[in-house]
């Protein structure tokens, strides 16, 4: 039996961030970092973009290299993954029966990738990426596959569907909503990136939803639509999001459900228990208060802090605009805030150029923006999202008046202070 200071579970990215930030605020005392993957901590967003693609090498997705762990004397334990909490005796279980003690835990376990729910779900060659080991399993069947169907338009499948075109595979990408990035973005984005998709091969299919994978060999050779319809596959992806990796928590009397809740500082309804990342449902003040789960770098970093922060005394509570971003193709997209809601959304831009923003307001307040090779609108428009402020819809798409302008321009009337 072990006992720590501090035991972090999750060795992803809000995990290893929690260490990292612990030790840059100088926290002496003992920190184990616990994963169940046989890796170093890794970044994993690039899995289904620069990894998949061969364009980086593992080493270059390390969050820190191995001399850095024990530089700082942080106690990694790969491999291990953990079945049981026990608030009361401040303990946690592992898979091998093994028990750790900690004063303080971090939850830090992201998510499994949501399967289908369907017949041939489980066959060989459907795959989901969610860690290394899954896009190298995809990348080892990648040769001898000629035609791949992708089910889900989000951020990774898009990303796996532009990396799979690139390597001269014929992709078909599945959704079940009537526009891409649905849960994310508005049509105006949505039609811009199905265009680029199309124009370079892939095969979109909308509004449409899978009945079962057909198997051949005891291997997917295909994806049966509700309309009946076969899609021949030698490789199917899979990307319809996450479920929380909570039950031993839950199962220990802390709140959540669709994910663990979590307050202002992090901390869930246990005893010294964190909760944070992709995991953690919290009130969002760029979702109008509401509890929301984000899966992001970003919010993981945050998050991060925030408890680093709580443990060494220092407590500041969460405030922090969301942001995320994609690369397809030569594309760069990057959105800040929360599009959810909007009654407004306008072009900045033009379309055909390929740098373009979508700016999504709500009551005149600017709430979001998605740009496309357009870094200083979204720079810029950060500032907009984090004011609060109320503005005039024709300044923000004049595109020879810069954003920023926008807060101090007239007819701006301050709504909300950050």
């Amino acid at each position: 039996m072990s006992d720590y200071d501090v035991v972090i579970v999750g060795a992803g990215q809000a995990g290893a961030q929690t260490a990292i930030a612990l030790r840059q605020l100088r926290y002496q005392g003992t920190i184990a970092l616990i994963g169940d993957e046989h890796e170093l901590p890794y970044e994993r967003p690039p899995l289904t973009k620069a990894y998949l693609a061969g364009e980086k090498s593992f080493e270059r997705l390390l969050i820190r290299p191995a001399a850095f762990w024990q530089e700082k004397t942080v106690d990694l334990r790969p491999g291990c993954r953990i079945v049981a909490v026990d608030p009361a005796a401040r303990r946690v279980t592992a898979a091998d029966g093994s028990s750790i003690g900690y004063r303080r835990l971090v939850w830090a376990t992201g998510g499994a990738a949501r399967r289908l729910d369907c017949p041939g779900a489980a066959l060989a060659r459907v795959h989901s990426v969610r860690s290394r080991a899954d896009a190298d399993l995809l990348s080892s069947e990648l040769p001898a596959a000629r035609r791949v169907v992708v089910i889900g338009g989000g951020y990774i499948g898009l990303e796996a569907a532009a990396v799979l075109v690139g390597a001269g595979k014929e992709v078909t990408l599945i959704e079940a909503q009537q526009h891409v990035l649905a849960r994310m973005s508005g049509t105006m984005l949505a039609r811009f990136l199905e265009a680029e998709h199309r124009s370079r091969g892939v095969t979109l299919r909308l509004g449409t939803t899978v009945h079962g994978i057909e198997e051949h060999d005891g291997a997917a050779c295909g994806v049966r639509l509700t309309s009946g319809e076969l899609v021949p596959a030698d490789l199917v992806i899979v990307g319809v999001g996450i479920v929380p990796a909570v039950a031993p928590l839950l199962a220990a009397g802390a709140r959540g459900g669709n994910g663990v809740e979590v307050d202002a500082l992090c901390r869930t309804s246990l005893t010294d228990v964190y909760a944070i990342g992709d995991c953690a449902t919290h009130a969002n003040a760029f979702a109008d208060g509401a509890r929301i789960r984000l899966e992001s770098v970003q919010n993981a970093n945050d998050m991060a802090g925030t408890v680093a922060r709580a443990i060494v005394g220092v407590a500041h509570p969460y405030y922090a605009v969301p942001w995320f971003w994609s690369n397809q193709y030569d594309l760069r997209l990057q959105t800040v805030g929360l599009a959810a809601g909007h009654d407004l959304a306008v072009l900045r831009g033009t379309v055909a150029a390929r740098s373009f923003s979508v700016i999504y307001l709500r009551q005149g307040r600017v709430i979001a923006l998605d740009c496309v090779n357009a870094t200083k609108d979204y720079v810029q428009g950060r500032k907009l999202v984090e004011s609060g402020v109320e503005v005039r819809s024709d300044l923000i798409v004049d595109t020879a008046i810069p954003l920023i302008q926008a807060l101090q321009s007239e007819g701006i009337v301050p709504i909300r202070a950050a």
